[in-house]
């Protein structure tokens, strides 16, 4: 019986940190894909790995790039004005483009998207902008 529990325990973490890694993948993705989140999808793969690898989580915390931004969404709940501007201008242009040139047959699915990128844009900047510290 006590096997059967260590073997379960043990088969639940692999799923977590796997399910961690692809939040993380995604999140990388998302650094260049305006439509992908990216720091929910690194705040999730922090809480799958604060409960399945303490190394994974130091590490991802302590990293230069990805750590701040989990460090300034814990902290803060702000996103830096940089990232509001860059996050927008991508959303409209990728969305702008599909608009333009993918769906141009399609008037419904052209207001499907304009409302999508409104609805993104929204959420965005709903957060606090992050002042600098001086």
């Amino acid at each position: 019986m006590y096997f059967l529990l260590i073997s379960y325990i043990c088969s639940v973490k692999i799923i977590l940190v796997i399910l961690g890694a692809v939040s993380f993948g995604l999140a990388v993705a998302g650094i260049f894909l305006p439509l992908l989140p990216t720091t929910p999808l690194l705040l999730l793969a922090a809480a799958l790995w604060l409960k399945s690898s303490d190394r994974l989580y130091h590490w991802l915390l302590s990293h230069p790039v990805f750590g701040v931004y989990i460090e300034n969404f814990r902290t803060h709940r702000a996103i830096p004005l940089r990232v509001k501007i860059y996050s927008v201008t991508l959303v409209w242009l990728t969305i702008g483009y599909c608009i333009f040139a993918v769906v141009d047959k399609w008037w419904w699915a052209q207001i499907l998207m304009a409302l999508l990128a409104t609805a993104i844009t929204w959420h965005i900047l709903s957060y606090k902008t992050l002042k600098k510290k001086d």
